[in-house]
């Protein structure tokens, strides 16, 4: 008996049932495998021996995502939302990289980029707390972003005038050939990387760069204070209720003496 249309998109889009559930453990199963061969074949002992088996592989993968692409896309009743969307587009690059490795070799390594599509494994697991608390954190950094906008702008404005420094006390001798150069420098002393590539020879160069450092030390505690200070205000104004999630669709902001979704319907 085939399948009607409304029941393969419930089981394509759903996991509230077996054959549901079915579906995307079999999915997460390939897109784990994919991602396996995609770093199997970037060992080049491996690539020597296997590669043409490794190329079949993530050919029989590839088609497998773009039928499943393909379905999503005409099961779907909002086909321009579902493609807009965050899993929409990641899908959509699921399949692509394999596909842009005829014209340009070595894009089939962005395959990785399907690990992506582990995310659906909160939707297989119900895991709607798991959600609520990416949503809290998400929430959080949308809420720092103009304080952390300020802070990078700071952070480039000293890496300008500190490479600017550094290029004219050291110059192209000491390897600062321009002030780009000396910026990249300035950029791996802030963060406390020291490549080593680049370095002072002058003494004045030496104090500069360790005045550099201090303030590397300083500077990285800065992002964090400022996304925490915001995680910390939001969480006073959490109310409880906010917190209770539905189980099937995890949708939020319920009344804390409901009993069942206000969207879905489903008990809380």
């Amino acid at each position: 008996m085939p399948i009607s249309k409304a029941r393969l998109a419930h089981i394509v889009f759903e996991s509230d049932d077996k054959a549901s559930k079915a579906f995307d453990v079999v999915l997460l199963l390939l897109i784990l495998g994919s991602v396996v061969v995609a770093l199997v074949e970037s060992v080049d002992a491996y690539w020597q021996k296997y590669g043409k088996i490794l190329t079949t592989i993530e050919w029989v993968f590839t088609i497998m995502f773009t039928i499943e692409y393909a379905l999503r896309v005409w099961l779907t009743r909002r086909t321009r939302g579902y493609v807009l969307s965050f899993y929409g587009i990641v899908d959509f690059l699921a399949v692509i990289p394999t596909y842009l490795s005829l014209f340009i070799v070595g894009t089939q390594f962005l395959t990785v980029i399907r690990a992506l599509r582990f995310l659906r494994v909160l939707r297989v697991l119900k895991m709607g707390r798991y959600l609520s608390e990416a949503n809290y954190i998400g929430d959080a950094l949308l809420a720092s972003r103009r304080k952390i906008l300020i802070f990078i702008g700071s952070v480039l404005t000293i890496v300008l005038v500190m490479g600017t420094i550094m290029f004219i006390i050291e110059g192209p001798e000491s390897g600062y050939t321009s002030i780009p150069m000396s910026m990249y420098w300035a950029i791996v002393t802030l963060t406390t990387v020291g490549f080593g590539d680049i370095t002072p020879l002058t003494p004045m160069g030496k104090f500069t760069a360790s005045l550099i450092m201090l303030m590397g030390y300083a500077i990285i505690a800065v992002p964090t204070g400022i996304v925490s200070s915001e995680m910390s205000a939001m969480r006073f104004k959490r109310r409880d209720d906010d917190l209770i999630s539905c189980p099937n669709c995890h949708a939020e902001k319920h009344d804390k003496d409901a009993f069942h979704c206000k969207y879905c319907g489903s008990k809380l």
